[in-house]
């Protein structure tokens, strides 16, 4: 078990962590959350031995091994796949083993040192680091290329399969979602929920927190507190413990009727349709969690854009791509696409398959190879790219990159938009140059919202934002009335501000009929046919014979199959039994949570359970309402496990 207590911890003259306690179990599952600054990644530090307590102490298995990603990837000769296989670092020393001792001809050593390897899954080990690199997203022929020649975020991928294939008894993972697109997202889940150790995750990504922990550790004021639970129990929980905090309420109340008349608007217009139900449904979720937020250090919303035509723009038979010394380089061809005012429209697809130069096609920054494209009268195009933050001038204030886009407005009135950017007082006018890539992130959408678009085309807008910082866009966003074009790994965002999703693949553009759980089977569906293929590639038998027979061959073979037929029905009934045993048990459970939950809902909803008396037992009615909720989904997704093996079984 990993124990903190009483631990204090500064940096310089900043205390982090003040007589701070918690504890993590073997084999727990952690998500790491707390406003950028407040100790996460030192946290890290002191796990792997780097930093030292003030005061208290921690304490942790002295046997465990600690995998984790490294930030530098040096630039050697070996291939992606050797340089993933180096993770194994005691299957690396026994293959050291084994080659001093065949050098040194010590035939019972290196008989040792074999049987060893073989302990250790050493013949399985290429195929493993290679299963791994490919659900990263390489290609087969990628694995054998130098580490040298891929780029920087291709080198953090290798280093966190590295990580991965670290044999260890506890994974710690900064932000790995960062550099992956959202296939590879999706195959790391369901690689984290078969790891075996415990496991400690940083990361902005609150679908990837909801899908992959049970526990979250959240940072504040100098303590660390430990919730069970998942990012959304969480954030419900603390939501709730801070309603009470009446002005705390007050605050967002404002903010929470603006979103309630927008999900009311919203739901007037929505279709039986899985993804229009789909956003109403994250959109109240948004509107439930929004107290937790009410201490954000800002919100914004997008300014009303002056008009819109209809259609926005039109592409018939559009080549996107680039051009080069050598020719044209075609990305995504054939794109017939009509784009009709108040379209929200998020593009799924792997990284290189063309969503990125699509979208720089339609912003118009990269010119069509063919085919025609025709803007409507008055569309204002607002587009917002992770390279536009190169574009930023590091000598030149927030204040000054707003007033060049407005010089005839007022230096109070544009003072007071960037304040709600959170760039205020020295802020505003102090040169961008030490600016965080969130802050810089920040002020690009700025800089963006002031222009009124009516066109909004978002490539990866949420890289480098905080939790709560995407929690201002997504509900900025949501509330926008303009015309919306996403892309984003951020799947509580898509789900939040889209209504429909068009896929890239294959060169080609086309409509996805479904929402992100569909996609997720997908992925999921093609990796594995994926690894089958690989697998055909290398068949471990091959040929086969074929026999022929008379009519009493015949006969006897089908007296024989209908003897086995009937074996097999009652092979399938043993294994259903237990199956159904174990449903008609989960369904009992829930019944007794779901009665217990209506009571506890009722009695949190009632504002007399807020008075000053009944606080004690109001408190432990949200804990155990928390408790209740977290027990319900784990019992529905044990339930659906349970269904999904019974209809596998036949």
């Amino acid at each position: 078990m990993i124990r903190f207590n009483q631990f204090s911890l500064a940096r310089g003259t900043k205390p982090l962590f003040e007589q701070t306690t918690f504890t993590l179990n073997p084999g727990e599952k952690a998500g790491l959350v707390g406003a950028n600054g407040a100790g996460k990644s030192t946290l890290f530090a002191v796990l792997l031995g780097e930093l030292h307590a003030d005061a208290g102490d921690f304490s942790m298995p002295p046997s465990w091994q600690i995998a984790h990603v490294a930030q530098e990837t040096p630039a050697v000769d070996k291939t992606a796949l050797a340089y993933t296989l180096d993770g194994d670092a005691a299957l690396r020393a026994i293959e050291a083993a084994i080659a001093a001792a065949s050098a040194a001809h010590d035939g019972a050593a290196e008989g040792e040192a074999h049987a060893a390897f073989a302990d250790a899954d050493g013949y399985t080990a290429p195929a493993r680091a290679e299963a791994l690199l490919l659900g990263l997203g390489f290609t087969l022929e990628q694995t054998r290329l130098p580490v040298a020649s891929f780029s920087g975020g291709w080198r953090m991928r290798l280093n966190l399969a590295q990580a991965l294939m670290c044999r260890s008894d506890l994974l710690l993972l900064d932000e790995p979602t960062n550099h992956l697109d959202l296939d590879a997202i999706v195959w790391l889940e369901d690689w984290l929920h078969r790891y075996p150790g415990t496991l400690i995750v940083i990361s902005h990504d609150r679908e990837f927190l909801d899908s992959v922990c049970n526990v979250t550790l959240h940072l504040e004021q100098q303590q660390i507190k430990r919730y069970g639970g998942n990012y959304s129990q969480f954030e419900i929980l603390r939501a709730q413990q801070i309603a009470l905090q009446q002005s705390a309420y007050e605050k967002q109340r404002r903010t929470v009727e603006h979103l309630q008349s927008y999900i009311n608007r919203f739901k007037a217009q929505a279709t039986k349709a899985r993804q229009a139900q789909s956003r109403v449904k994250a959109l109240e979720k948004m509107e439930l969690i929004a107290p937790a937020h009410a201490s954000s250090p800002f919100t914004f919303e997008f300014r009303t854009p002056d008009s819109a035509p209809n259609p926005m723009m039109v592409m018939e038979g559009v080549r996107c791509g680039y051009r080069n010394e050598s020719g044209e380089i075609p990305i995504v061809e054939h794109v017939n696409l009509s784009i009709q005012n108040g379209q929200r429209i998020g593009l799924l697809g792997a990284n290189g398959q063309g969503k990125s130069t699509l979208i720089k096609t339609l912003a118009g920054t990269l010119e069509a190879l063919g085919g025609g494209v025709r803007e409507g009268k008055g569309l204002r195009i607002g587009y917002f790219a992770q390279h536009q933050l190169e574009t930023l001038r590091p000598d030149d204030s927030a204040l000054q990159h707003l007033a060049r886009l407005a010089p005839d407005t007022r230096e109070q009135e544009l003072r007071d938009y960037l304040g709600g950017f959170n760039f205020s007082g020295e802020m505003a006018t102090a040169a961008i140059a030490p600016f965080s890539g969130g802050e810089k992130a920040r002020l690009a959408l700025a800089l963006v919202i002031w222009q009124k678009p009516n066109l909004l085309l978002l490539d990866e807008p949420t890289n480098h934002l905080d939790l709560e910082t995407r929690h201002a866009l997504t509900m900025a966003l949501a509330q926008f009335e303009g015309t919306l074009i996403l892309v984003s790994h951020d799947r509580h965002l898509l789900r939040a501000t889209t209504d429909q999703f068009m896929l890239v693949a294959k060169h080609r553009l086309q409509p996805f009929d479904g929402d992100l759980d569909d996609y997720r089977d997908w992925l999921l569906q093609h990796a594995a046919e994926q690894r089958a293929a690989l697998k055909a590639g290398n068949p471990a038998n091959a040929g086969g014979t074929a026999n022929g027979g008379n009519s009493e061959d015949s006969a006897a073979n089908r007296k024989e199959q209908r003897r086995q037929d009937a074996e097999t029905r009652q092979k399938l009934s043993h294994l259903k039994k237990p199956l159904q045993s174990r449903i008609n048990k989960i369904e009992k459970e829930m019944d007794a949570l779901n009665a217990e939950k209506t009571t506890l809902d009722t009695f949190v909803a009632d504002p007399a359970s807020y008075d000053p008396e009944q606080k004690s037992k109001l408190t432990e009615a949200i804990r155990r309402q928390a408790d209740v909720n977290a027990r319900l989904e784990a019992l529905e997704a044990e339930w659906l496990d349970t269904h999904e093996e019974l209809e596998q079984i036949g």
